[in-house]
């Protein structure tokens, strides 16, 4: 890693703040009853929560960084010749975020020569944030208690941990309903506490596995420097440590080798 801790510094500090005030925006509309959807070209759902919220999230970045790339969910992406690019996902989780459930999150990750460097995960809802930079570690603020480290679990069998996933209905669009049967049936106990999430549950150790069998490279940029940095495992389906095969898994690494024997 050829990139020296002041970038990386300000560039967290950023993150962290402007997914606070993204954030802030959303909750706005949260739980809203006049909350208007409409459904963008792949029939997934879109609002004017999403819109807003990474508008600000660009302009605060842009205003910053104005060399940087930004890739986001919902607005073409913006080239950049520093070197980083930010990825960003405003609301991950909107199917939750329009049924009023608090487990959607804002997430805000950023790359360096294509090598993820940081992530923050934010649960608006919730008041939860975990993030982290490359070789800072990872930490965990609720509210406004002191940032305290994010851990995984020790765990070392997924008979005694807690498995979770955003959607079952998404292991059958690709045709491995196999993989969700086996792991629900291995595990301690399964649960669709899913989306981000599911991602902070496993960095604070709450959870030991978080699958997801379908997803863009906007739901997992902020979440593999998180994970790491906790001490756990990011990975594809196949073992490959990226966040652009469009599948997941987030362990405590002890019980990576036990997954990947059912998902490859």
């Amino acid at each position: 890693m050829n990139t020296s801790p002041p970038e990386i510094a300000g560039r967290l500090e950023l993150a962290i703040d402007a997914a606070r005030a993204a954030g802030l925006i959303t909750l706005e509309y949260f739980r809203r009853e006049d909350l208007e959807v409409e459904r963008k070209g792949d029939d997934s759902p879109v609002t004017v929560a999403d819109r807003r919220a990474e508008d600000h999230l660009r302009r605060r970045i842009a205003r910053a960084f104005p060399d940087d790339a930004i890739l986001g969910e919902e607005m073409p992406e913006k080239p950049g010749n520093s070197g980083f690019r930010w990825i960003l996902d405003p609301i991950d989780g909107t199917k939750s975020f329009i049924h009023g459930v608090p487990l959607y999150g804002t997430l805000i990750g950023v790359e360096h020569q294509g090598e993820s460097v940081l992530g923050v995960i934010l649960i608006p809802a919730l008041d939860e944030c975990v993030y982290a930079a490359r070789g800072h570690g990872a930490w965990y603020v609720h509210a406004e208690d002191p940032p305290q480290p994010a851990k995984v679990s020790t765990c070392r069998s997924l008979c005694e941990g807690l498995f979770l996933t955003s959607e079952v209905a998404n292991f059958e669009k690709i045709g491995r309903r196999d993989v969700y049967n086996r792991l629900e049936a291995t595990a301690r106990l399964s649960r669709s506490w899913g989306d981000c999430y599911g991602y902070l549950m496993v960095a604070t150790g709450r959870a030991e596995l978080m699958v997801d069998p379908v997803a863009a490279v906007w739901d997992l940029a902020a979440l593999l420097p998180v994970i790491e940095e906790a001490g756990g495992s990011f990975t594809d389906w196949q073992g490959r440590r990226t966040i652009h095969s469009g599948q997941s898994i987030a362990t405590n690494r002890h019980l990576l080798n036990e997954v990947l024997a059912i998902t490859r």
